[in-house]
């Protein structure tokens, strides 16, 4: 019998959530992701010294400050997202900065910025995905970039309300964030729970249903999963972003695993929602998960990116 990853494959669309060239080019995904972690993670490896010196050496050209550390950053993340888009067949995810995730205007100018870089490298925009966080701010200039031909993934996405906004906009892409959800439920005092009562899969479950009941072309994409049971409750969702960890897990697993989401029966989909821009703030603020997990997610992210920032200005001078 065929592994459960290749059967994964067989009805889901398998991105790999990570920077690491090689476990890449190791488990064939379609699409690969990265954020700030996984590629501060990926600079400090010695593997990828060479992308690091070059982009070291580039930016020593381009004068001091904090200018030519945020450009050797912007350099790196598309370094490394070029050589990944050598790999896959699909599409390759670059983060906006995190600290322009309530900066609409500089997140449209990042953006346009990085397929710019790209071109330059000769990827061309439809082989890349702009990863915007789904604050009110990230999903307005996600509908300013759709209408540019710039393709978004929408990430730190926790709730109805983003799912239904990003829509609004014309997304490309979601990526909806099964294990932090769970996280949150588990440490408000919630459970046991099971791979069907998971509330990160509950909650992806109905976002799929409310695309497909409503004939939204967005592609939902779970990601940031805790274990193998999450992923296979998810089985036949548009696509799936999962670590190299579990990728291996799923490749030395056996057994059947039944589809769970189909396009033509997705369960019964929440009613429909109009938000406006009181309506989604509201409806966020009502969702203490939803807020508290979008602010943590940020200040993660703006972590990590300061971590690079330092490491850059460290090998630059």
């Amino acid at each position: 019998m065929a592994s459960k990853l290749d059967q994964l494959r067989e009805m889901t669309t398998v991105v790999a959530d990570t920077g690491d060239i090689e476990a890449v080019r190791r488990l064939k995904p379609v699409d690969c992701t990265t954020n700030p972690t996984l590629l501060f993670k990926a600079v400090e490896t010695p593997a990828y010294a060479h992308l690091v010196e070059e982009a070291i050496g580039w930016g020593r050209k381009q004068g001091g400050g904090d200018k030519a550390v945020q450009a050797v950053c912007d350099r790196l993340a598309v370094s490394f997202g070029t050589e990944l888009a050598k790999i896959v067949p699909g599409r390759v995810s670059t983060e906006v900065d995190a600290d322009l995730s309530f900066d609409g205007k500089a997140t449209i100018e990042k953006a346009r910025a990085i397929i710019a870089a790209y071109k330059e490298r000769g990827v061309g925009r439809e082989r890349i995905l702009i990863k915007i966080a789904s604050t009110w701010e990230g999903l307005q200039a996600a509908k300013v970039l759709q209408g540019e031909g710039i393709d978004c993934n929408l990430t730190l996405l926790f709730a109805l309300p983003q799912a239904v906004a990003a829509a609004d906009a014309r997304a490309f892409l979601i990526s909806p964030f099964v294990g932090r959800i769970l996280d949150w439920h588990v440490k408000a005092g919630g459970g046991p729970y099971t791979a069907e009562t998971d509330p990160g899969v509950v909650s992806v479950r109905g976002i799929y249903a409310y695309y497909k009941t409503y004939g939204i072309d967005t592609v939902v994409m779970g990601a940031s999963f805790r274990n193998t049971g999450e992923i296979e409750a998810l089985a036949g969702c548009d696509r799936l972003t999962i670590g190299p960890g579990l990728l291996d897990e799923l490749a030395a697993a056996s057994g059947d695993l039944p589809r769970k989401l189909k396009p033509e029966a997705p369960g019964q989909a929440p009613a429909k929602l109009a938000l406006d821009e009181k309506a989604f703030r509201f409806a966020m603020n009502e969702d203490a998960m939803a807020t508290e997990k979008l602010a943590e997610g940020i200040r993660g992210f703006v972590k990590d990116l300061r971590s690079l920032r330092k490491l850059v200005a460290e090998k630059l001078a």
